[in-house]
C-alpha cells in the first residue's frame, strides 16, 4: 500500500491481529458494477449522506458526472477527490452547491486510489481501493483493456468502519481545503447524533440490488471481445455476489452485541456435527457457508441469540440466492432451518427426512448454540461454557427428540457435548470473506439428496 494513502491510513488502524479488515483484489468492473449499485441505493434511502468519492483522474469523475448530478439531489454533501483533468471544474454537476471538488497533486497517494464512501443515519456503504503498480502485475504484464485493472482492498457496511475512513479523508482534504473539511466535520457529528434513533434502511433490498448489478455486469463482459480474462472477471464477480450476504451476515452478527461471533461459532459447531456424519468435504463447505449467512433469513427482525428462535420467512435477501445457480441449495438450506422433525416447524411444514438435512443439521447447531448463550448470560455473563450449562442444554434437547428434533442428530449432538467437556476445542476462525471463491467450486449446487440418503442410513 502506499505510504500516506488513506487504504494504508486505515489499514495501520487495524492491524490484522486485532481485526482483519478483509482485503482481496478487484477488477475494475466488478467496482463499476458494486460502486454503481451502492451509489443508486442512494436513491430510495431514507436520509440524505454524506459521499466522499476518490476517482484517481477527473477524466473517471467525467465519465460519472451526470450520475453524480442525480445523486447529489438526494445527497446533503458530495465531496470529489481527484487528479484535475481538462473539464474537471466545468460540468455542470460541479457547479451544484452541494458538489465540492478537491484536486489532488498528482504525487498525492490517494490519487492511486478508487473510494466511495456513503455515511448517513439510515444507510452506510464503503468501497476502499487501490490501484496496482506495474511491478504488481508481474511478469504478465499490466492488461491492454480497461476492465481488467486491478485494484487491492475491501468494501463493506459496517457504520462505524466508514465514519472511521470518512474521518481519516476529511483529514486529507483538510490539506487542500480546510474550509471544507470544517463542514463536513460537522456533517459527521450531526449524522453521528442522529444514528441511534434513525430508521435503518432494508439492507436486504441493498444486497439484492448487489447482486443484481454484479449479475448484469457479469452478463455484459460475457460479451465483450475486447476482455481477454473472461473466467477471471467472471469468478470476480461471482465472489462478489456471495460476499454481499457474508457482509451482510456479518454486519447483523455485530449488531447482536451478547454474541458477535454466534454465526462463525454456528458454523464451526455445524461443521464439526457434519465431520462426525462423514459429510463429504465439499458438503461440508456448503454446509458451513449456510452457517455463516444462516441470519439472512430473519434480518428483518433483527434475531439476537438471547431471544426466542423465530420462524425463518421467505424474505427478499434469502430469496435472492435463488438467482444465483451456485447458491440455489444454500437458499434451500437456510429457507428450513426452522422445520420441525413432526412437521410443526416453518415456512413449510416439511417433516422426517423431507427436511434436508443440512438444514436439519443447521437449525439443531443454531438453536443448540442460542440457549447456550442465554444460559450463560443468566448465570456467567456469558464469558465461559461450564459442564453443567452444557448437560443442561442437552438435556432439553433430548426431551425435544423425535419432535422437534431428527433423534439420530440428537445422538450425534450428545458426541459433540461429550468432546467438549472432555476438551475438544472448536477452531472458530473469522471468516475470509474478501476470499469468497473458496467456498464456490462445482458440487455448491449439487442436488445432496443422494448424500443425505447414505448419511440418514448410516447414523
Amino acid at each position: 500500500m502506499l505510504e500516506g494513502s488513506i487504504l494504508q491510513q486505515l489499514a495501520k488502524a487495524h492491524p490484522p491481529e486485532r481485526r482483519p479488515l478483509n482485503f482481496g483484489v478487484y477488477y475494475k468492473n466488478t467496482l463499476v458494477a458494486l460502486c454503481h449499485a451502492l451509489e443508486d441505493c442512494i436513491l430510495t434511502s431514507t436520509s440524505d449522506p454524506l459521499v466522499i468519492t476518490a476517482f484517481q483522474r477527473g477524466k473517471w469523475y467525467l465519465q460519472e458526472a451526470d450520475r453524480y448530478h442525480l445523486l447529489a439531489q438526494k445527497s446533503s454533501h458530495v465531496a470529489i477527490m481527484a487528479a484535475p483533468d481538462t473539464g474537471f471544474a466545468e460540468h455542470p454537476t460541479s457547479q451544484l452547491p452541494n458538489v465540492a471538488l478537491v484536486g489532488l497533486d498528482p504525487v498525492d497517494p490517494v490519487a492511486q486510489e478508487w473510494h466511495l464512501m456513503i455515511l448517513s443515519p439510515s444507510y452506510t456503504a464503503m468501497v476502499l481501493c487501490q490501484e496496482l503498480s506495474a511491478a504488481d502485475y508481474g511478469a504478465a504484464g499490466q492488461p491492454t483493456a480497461d476492465l481488467e485493472r486491478k485494484f487491492y482492498g475491501f468494501w463493506t457496511f459496517e457504520p462505524a468502519l466508514v465514519q472511521e475512513t470518512v474521518e481519516i479523508a476529511i483529514a486529507h482534504i483538510n490539506r487542500y481545503n480546510p474550509q471544507l473539511a470544517q463542514r463536513l466535520t460537522a456533517q459527521v457529528q450531526a449524522i453521528a447524533d442522529a444514528a441511534p434513533t434513525a430508521q435503518a434502511d432494508d439492507l436486504g433490498d441493498i444486497v439484492s440490488r448487489v447482486v443484481d448489478y454484479l449479475q448484469t455486469s457479469q452478463e455484459d463482459v460475457s460479451h465483450l471481445d475486447i476482455c481477454t480474462q473472461h473466467k477471471a472477471l467472471d469468478n470476480n464477480l461471482v465472489s462478489n455476489e456471495l460476499q454481499a450476504f457474508l457482509r451482510l451476515a456479518q454486519l447483523l452478527d455485530i449488531a447482536d452485541t451478547g454474541s458477535p461471533m454466534a454465526a462463525a461459532e454456528i458454523a464451526a459447531l455445524a461443521e464439526t456435527m457434519g465431520q462426525l456424519l462423514d459429510l463429504p468435504a465439499w458438503q461440508l463447505k456448503r454446509l458451513r457457508l449456510a452457517a455463516l449467512i444462516h441470519r439472512i433469513a430473519p434480518a428483518t427482525v433483527s434475531v439476537q441469540y438471547g431471544d426466542e428462535a423465530p420462524s425463518c420467512p421467505l424474505v427478499p435477501a434469502a430469496q435472492v440466492l435463488r438467482t444465483m445457480p451456485r447458491m440455489q441449495a444454500l437458499a434451500q438450506i437456510i429457507t428450513h432451518q426452522n422445520e420441525w422433525w413432526n412437521g410443526n416447524g416453518e415456512p413449510a411444514g416439511l417433516a422426517g427426512d423431507k427436511i434436508p438435512l443440512e438444514s436439519q443439521i443447521l437449525g439443531l447447531t443454531a438453536a443448540f448454540k442460542q440457549r447456550v448463550t442465554k444460559l450463560q448470560a443468566d448465570t456467567s455473563g456469558g464469558e465461559t461454557m461450564p459442564d453443567t450449562i452444557l448437560t443442561q442444554v442437552l438435556t432439553e434437547f433430548k426431551s425435544q427428540s423425535g419432535d422437534r428434533w431428527n433423534p439420530k442428530l440428537v445422538d450425534t449432538l450428545e458426541l459433540l457435548v461429550m468432546g467438549l467437556q472432555q476438551g475438544l476445542s472448536l477452531t472458530i476462525p473469522a471468516p475470509k470473506i474478501s476470499a469468497g471463491m473458496w467456498l464456490i467450486d462445482a458440487q455448491m449446487d449439487s442436488d445432496a439428496s443422494g448424500a443425505d440418503q447414505k448419511v440418514r442410513s448410516e447414523v
